[in-house]
């Protein structure tokens, strides 16, 4: 499945709901799912800068796509991880440059997070490109 496609289907999930409450119970669910991160990137060096919330993101490239993992101390954000990872994980280092993350603001996401959760958002998202880049250079 591309990135677009995944973005869509959650787009689709999440038109389900009628509220930000039903929404949020969602993210929490998903956070559920988030496979667990090797404890040994569980360190400074792969801590997001920007979250309130302490939020470990780990990427290595396999078979010239990128493998996300992450974790997260608070259980929303670590939903949030789990959603970005579903949309970008096991995509080219290009594909995921150069899409744009459209799913954020079809379903609310953004607009419904407290200010410190949406900037932690967004570093996540920064983190996520930056290691696609730094891959795509490197191929």
């Amino acid at each position: 499945m591309n990135l677009n496609e995944r973005q869509d289907e959650i787009i689709d999930e999440f038109s389900i709901f009628d509220d930000w409450m039903d929404k949020y119970n969602y993210l929490i669910e998903l956070s559920k799912d988030l496979p667990e991160i090797d404890p040994k990137y569980k360190t400074q060096q792969y801590l997001i800068e920007g979250c309130q919330s302490k939020v470990w993101l780990y990427a290595d490239m396999e078979d010239n796509v990128v493998r996300y993992s992450a974790d997260s101390d608070a259980i929303i954000t670590k939903g949030i991880a789990a959603l970005l990872i579903r949309v970008l994980d096991g995509q080219k280092p290009s594909d995921i440059m150069n899409n744009e993350l459209y799913f954020i603001e079809k379903i609310g996401l953004q607009q419904n997070l407290s200010p410190t959760r949406s900037n932690g958002l967004l570093a996540m998202v920064k983190q996520m490109k930056l290691y696609a880049m730094a891959y795509n250079a490197s191929r």
